[in-house]
């Protein structure tokens, strides 16, 4: 752990004699001219130790490139970079707290290192290594390499791991990204404190994402680093539905000869894609300085506002927190600015470091060559102010996740060697192999204040990354403000800085697509060959929508029960229709069969309260109440027309319909019988039909025949609620199952009907308080016109109000019989008393037996009122002459003769049969 404090004596006398190996080291080197060629000196930090740590850091932008020698040669490395003298100060800063801790006093030993520089150039870097690896040959050199921390760029690391693997001394960088590199099968020694580019591209995928960005640019780089990077964030941009617009791969190296023209290229592609607003980058940050200054240029040449540079970059961990970047521009002149940076941790131990170096000066360089180049870079070897200049400098190029990751580095390889130097003497040269250490980092967890952490299988430490937004203040641009954090595991983001959460969200408000996003209610149509983020947009078909923006085909809606018209974001479900209560015309059928009962059960009550008079004689006694029974019946099955079908509802109201009227059919068919007999003249066919005439037994072989048929109609195909799906309604309604067993229902009873109907017509000439022929012909009549109708309107009719055609039929139907059979007796009994009575209606048969003939006349018996109290009176006129008109003819001769006959359900009465013969005088 990183601790301070002063010395101990023990430590005191440890650290001299590391002064002395390491004096004894120079000048071995100096000697032997170890680290030259050529002459030159290879320029580099070190510190002497029992345990020599390595470290390898760009120091220097690039390597000078003019010299076209064929002989070996160091390149002199050119302009200094002051973050990478920022990340090994780092490194030295932990080493030197490490000396100073507990940790290390405990197994007493020390820490040493060697800082080589890398240039950004793999030759040189290859050179440090190579110079890591022959000390662990040398038997009269210092203490060997036994970890190396570094590089920085990918393509450097995965040189340097080739060559320090023949050795398996660990290699852990700070900042190597390229995923190849978690492959251990290829680099078993190496290992980074941060994560590996796929997180990172896939964390730049969910960001794009979120905000809707998908047709997007790419700037990157020709090397290890930039292709993988370039692969990995294609693949996870594919996945989240985002196109990459152009690609624009600058060359590795800034020297390079090509990296102008292809900086130019690269801007003339962002300009020539307006509608790309989004542009995700690899690059470095030289790269990104430059690139800004060509689009700027291009911009004012084509004689365009610099406004229209403004993109969002999208900055990976190469640049994102550089302030080298922005040069000259604002935010203003290059638009947003939104990265990803490793994990941060406290600088205050660092802070203390650099405030120790501007307090020590210039003789606080030691074998540091690359500080004393920075010093004499900014003429600051003597002078006090600019020494506070030069290290206010450091500052600013200080960057929180760099140094956390070096930090990390050092204490993993401190106490990876410590636990392997508490069961033995490490201050013996060789004593401690790289390899071993390599195993102690692996298998081992490690502590930086207060807080464990552990390689995972791949070498990797997953912390996730902090998401930072450039921001202005002033015209001064800010590049370090944590704005939110991605977590790896959760692949998503915290808001985590409440003062730049704003301009994080007025992000949204940029639109970078190709093609206008489609509606819900709309479907992306693409053109073959083109990008698929490159479409049209075309309105969703009849039961079919979208509920999201940017839907590549619109959902298909469940027709059984969902419905949508064209251009739908959703679908309706279906309205269930029926014939409702609620309905109006429901409301009104309802009513009428309401009334129909009331008025069948008060007619009930009035013709049992006058049950003994002659008018409900008249109408049949007893069949008058049978016949009311199966009206009130008839109306109750109206009623089930209504409402929500159900299973049981559906069988019964055609079934009680069905019986019931037959009944009522029946009862009138008897009657038709009975009055026809009654007036019946010829004797032979009066008692043909008087020995057919068997009421009871009429009435239940037509209700049987009927009742079978109903029974055979459940039995075989009964009728059940069935829902027709229709294109925006569902339709409950009852399916009558058999419709031949539903015929021949209704046309049973037709054939009852018209049977009635041709025996009622012919005794349409009755007596008026017989005349019941009259009214049973003209209901008959009512309901084979209405049930004839019936036929074709049911037929050709569907939907909701199909049950009220059948409902409207049997209420005319009903009412037909009951206006026609009933109300007119009702009239007689309440307001034409005097004609219900027996003498009313014995002159009424006087009456129609003269009208029938001239010759007839009726004589009137001397009967008692007791033979007339039951039932009326039924003549039979068997012969008749026409009396002539002559007052001079002779005399009338009278022959008058008692019958006396049993009419069915009525008593015996007493006819008498008159003939009046005329004779010559």
């Amino acid at each position: 752990m990183l601790q301070k404090g002063s010395f101990t004596l023990l430590e005191a006398k440890n650290y001299q004699e590391s002064r002395e190996r390491g004096q004894r080291e120079r000048e071995l080197r100096k000697h032997r001219g170890h680290a030259t060629e050529k002459g030159t000196r290879v320029p580099q930090a070190t510190a002497p130790g029992d345990i020599i740590i390595g470290g390898i850091f760009p120091i220097h932008e690039d390597v000078a490139k003019e010299n076209n020698s064929y002989a070996p040669h160091i390149q002199p490395c050119i302009r200094l970079d002051n973050r990478g003298l920022v990340k090994a100060l780092a490194m030295i800063n932990v080493i030197e707290t490490m000396n100073k801790s507990p940790l290390l006093a405990d197994v007493n030993i020390t820490l040493g290192y060697q800082i080589m520089d890398s240039c950004s150039d793999v030759s040189t870097a290859l050179r440090a290594t190579a110079h890591f690896t022959q000390q662990a040959n040398c038997p009269t050199c210092a203490q060997p390499v036994i970890a190396v921390i570094g590089a920085t760029h990918s393509e450097l690391s995965i040189a340097i791991a080739r060559q320090l693997t023949l050795k398996m001394i660990p290699q852990i960088s700070y900042s190597s990204t390229t995923a190849i590199l978690s492959d251990k099968s290829r680099f078993p020694a190496f290992m980074r404190t941060i994560p590996n580019d796929q997180h990172q591209t896939a964390a730049m995928a969910s960001l794009l994402s979120i905000y809707g960005w998908n047709w997007v640019g790419i700037v990157t780089t020709d090397g290890n680093y930039g292709r993988s990077a370039l692969d990995d964030f294609v693949s996870h941009a594919s996945k989240k539905g985002i196109c990459v617009a152009f690609k624009s791969i600058l060359p590795q190296s800034i020297t390079s000869q090509d990296v102008a023209s292809a900086i130019t290229a690269a801007a003339e592609t962002i300009c020539k894609n307006p509608k790309v607003q989004v542009i995700v980058s690899f690059a470095k940050a030289r790269h990104m300085m430059n690139l800004y200054e060509e689009l700027k240029n291009q911009v004012l040449k084509s004689g365009g506002a610099l406004e229209s540079m403004r993109r969002v970059w999208v900055a990976s961990d190469s640049w994102s927190s550089s302030s080298s970047v922005k040069g000259n521009f604002t935010l203003e002149d290059i638009g947003h600015v939104v990265g990803l940076t490793f994990k941060s941790g406290n600088l205050s131990s660092f802070s203390e470091y650099l405030s120790r170096l501007e307090a020590a000066g210039h003789d606080h360089t030691g074998d540091n060559s690359f500080l004393q180049e920075f010093y004499m870079k900014l003429n600051a070897s003597r002078d006090a102010k600019l020494m506070s200049e030069a290290v206010k400098t450091l500052r600013e190029h200080t960057h929180a996740d760099t140094v956390f990751s070096v930090e990390m580095a050092v204490s993993a390889v401190t106490q990876a060697v410590v636990s392997i130097c508490r069961s033995r003497d490490c201050r013996k040269p060789g004593t401690v192999q790289p390899w071993e250490v390599l195993e102690a980092l692996r298998m081992q967890e490690f502590k930086l204040r207060q807080k464990s952490y552990t390689f995972d299988s791949r070498g990797d430490i997953n912390l996730g990354y902090d998401v930072i937004m450039w921001r202005s203040d002033g015209g001064k641009i800010h590049v370090h403000d944590v704005v939110a954090e991605y977590h790896l595991l959760k692949n998503n983001f915290t808001y985590t800085n409440c003062s730049t959460t704003q301009s994080l969200r007025d992000l949204k408000f940029i639109i970078s697509k190709c093609s206008t996003s489609c509606i819900p209610g709309e479907s992306k149509k693409t053109v073959e060959g083109q990008h698929t983020c490159c479409y049209e947009c075309i309105n969703c078909t009849e039961n079919y929508y979208s509920n999201d923006t940017d839907m590549d085909q619109c959902l298909s809606c469940d027709t059984d029960t969902e419905w949508s018209p064209k251009g739908s974001s959703r679908c309706i479900f279906k309205e269930l229709l029926f014939f409702s209560w609620q309905d109006g015309f429901a409301v009104v059928l309802l009513t009428f069969s309401v009334l129909g009962i009331l008025l069948a059960l008060l007619v009930s009550a009035l013709f049992l309260r006058q049950r003994e008079t002659p008018v409900v004689k008249a109408a049949g006694g007893p069949l008058s109440q049978v016949i009311l029974f199966s009206l009130v019946i008839s109306y109750i099955s109206a009623v089930l027309f209504v409402g929500r079908p159900n299973s049981f509802q559906c069988k019964a109201r055609q079934v009680l319909f069905g019986i019931s009227f037959t009944l009522c059919v029946s009862c009138i068919l008897v009657k038709t019988l009975q009055i026809l007999l009654a007036f019946q003249f010829d004797p032979k066919l009066q008692e043909v039909l008087r020995r057919l005439y068997k009421p009871y037994v009429i009435v239940s072989i037509c209700v049987a025949l009927q009742a079978a048929t109903c029974i055979c109609w459940l039995v075989l195909k009964s009728p059940v609620n069935d829902t027709t799906s229709q294109p925006t309604t569902l339709l409950e309604e009852c399916n009558e199952g058999s419709y031949l067993a539903f015929g021949v229902m209704l046309g049973y009873i037709a054939v009852l009907a018209f049977v009635c109907f041709i025996c009622a017509f012919k005794g349409r000439k009755l007596p008026q308080q017989y005349n019941e022929a009259k009214f049973i012909t003209f209901s008959m009549l009512l309901y084979l016109i209405s049930w004839l109708l019936f036929v074709p309107v049911y037929i050709t009719t569907s939907g909701v109000y199909l049950p009220a055609v059948e409902m409207v039929v049997i209420l005319i139907s009903n009412y037909g019989i009951l206006s026609c059979h009933f109300f007119p007796k009702c009239y007689v009994i309440l307001f034409k008393k005097e004609q219900n009575t027996k003498y009313a209606f014995r002159k009424n048969l006087y009456d129609y037996s003269s009208k029938t003939t001239s010759a007839v006349s009726v004589c009137e018996s001397p009967a008692s009122d007791q033979q007339f109290s039951g039932q009326p009176y039924i003549i039979s006129a068997s012969s008749l002459s026409v009396p002539r008109a002559n007052p001079v003819e002779p005399a009338v001769r009278t022959n008058c003769r008692f019958e006396k006959s049993y009419t069915g359900l009525n008593r015996g009465s007493v006819t008498r049969h008159c003939l009046r013969r005329s004779t010559s005088i």
